[in-house]
């Protein structure tokens, strides 16, 4: 089984979805933007350039900690390329916009392009599905009652607090995808198969490897070893609550279905998603992912496109009687935290 790019949605001629898919469509609003993409890779990877620039003209020094904050900035920005990529909105060529995932992912970022692709599949096919979307999934944090009353030990204590510890946790975020890819590369199955799907496993590795070395060389021939520690840090750390910040308002907190819940295409994804309104700097900072629900209905709609559908997207769900979700950044946050908390109300007991 190989991936290749997030799954697109099957049409069904005559449902909702294809109703409003005829009306994004004949917006054109499908249609790829190569100008518009041309001008946000120029700029996303001048920025990217930039910060390390600065890295190598601030020599060993502390200011070296503002350069890491910055660059924090400048990965996340990265990944949301590589996640661009990886839907086809870049590029309409499978090749192209591999070969783009795979540099902004793995060379750039140090992130497994093909684990991601893999993940965010199941993701976007069952969207806050307890069973099926490994972004819900049981781990160091819970999403349902029944997970919570399945942890033991110190994640059991963990996960009492969650709601408390969900930022700080972030900042470990960035080292736990680093792990991940790796493990995604190599890990097996008893039987020998590879447990995940990787179209270009040994290219993805070099990738990894030459991102590792490049980074990790840099920083430690630069600096003392312990203003490098403390860049890597500050770097990871940041990256990794960027990347959480970016993602948690998504689907946190919005209704989780089961298999008993009898939802079409059009249902699925927009009553598990939210939207997050805040205009232009919004949308620079979160990539675009505060359309999360039209950017669920219409996965390869490029991003610069998604703020202009939403009109056509809130409209059709009114008719429909669809709940459209959109709130501030700040109440999506809390109302992720809430719902962390509530959850595990049992271990507190």
């Amino acid at each position: 089984m190989t991936v290749s790019a997030v799954a697109e949605p099957e049409v069904r001629r005559g449902s909702d979805y294809a109703q409003l898919s005829r009306r994004v469509a004949g917006a054109g609003l499908l249609q790829r933007r190569p100008g518009w993409y041309a001008a946000k890779i120029v700029l996303t990877g001048g920025l990217f350039a930039a910060g390390w620039t600065a890295f190598a003209l601030v020599g060993d020094s502390w200011w070296q900690t503002l350069v890491a904050v910055f660059l924090a900035v400048a990965t996340t920005q990265v990944a949301f390329l590589g996640h661009d990529a990886g839907h086809r909105q870049m590029f309409r060529s499978r090749r192209t916009s591999e070969i783009a995932g795979m540099l902004a992912g793995n060379l750039a970022v140090g992130l497994s392009y093909g684990w991601w692709i893999d993940k965010h599949n199941r993701h976007h096919a069952n969207p806050n599905h307890e069973d099926e979307d490994p972004d819900v999934g049981a781990g160091v944090l819970v999403w349902t009652r029944e997970q919570a009353e399945e942890t033991r030990g110190f994640i059991r204590r963990l996960a009492s607090r969650q709601a408390y510890l969900f930022f700080p946790l972030l900042l470990l975020e960035g080292i736990a995808l680093h792990v991940a890819s790796v493990q995604a590369l190599v890990t097996r199955e008893p039987g020998g198969g590879f447990r995940t799907p990787v179209r270009h496993r040994a290219i993805e590795a070099i990738l990894l490897v030459a991102h590792a070395v490049g980074y990790l060389g840099v920083i430690f021939a630069l600096l003392s070893p312990v203003k490098a520690i403390a860049f890597i840090a500050i770097h990871q750390g940041l990256w990794g609550l960027y990347m959480g910040l970016s993602f948690a308002p998504n689907h946190k907190g919005m209704p989780m279905p089961t298999e008993d819940d009898d939802w079409d295409f059009l249902r699925k994804q927009v009553l598990t998603s939210r939207n997050i309104r805040g205009g232009r700097l919004v949308d620079f900072a979160l990539g675009g992912l505060n359309y999360q629900i039209e950017h669920h209905l219409f996965p390869s709609m490029p991003r610069n496109n998604l703020r202009l559908a939403q009109p056509l997207v809130k409209q059709y769900c009114a008719e429909q009687g669809i709940p459209y979700e959109e709130t501030g950044l700040v109440d999506s946050y809390r109302e992720a935290l809430r719902h962390l908390h509530t959850v595990s109300a049992p271990l507190r007991g």
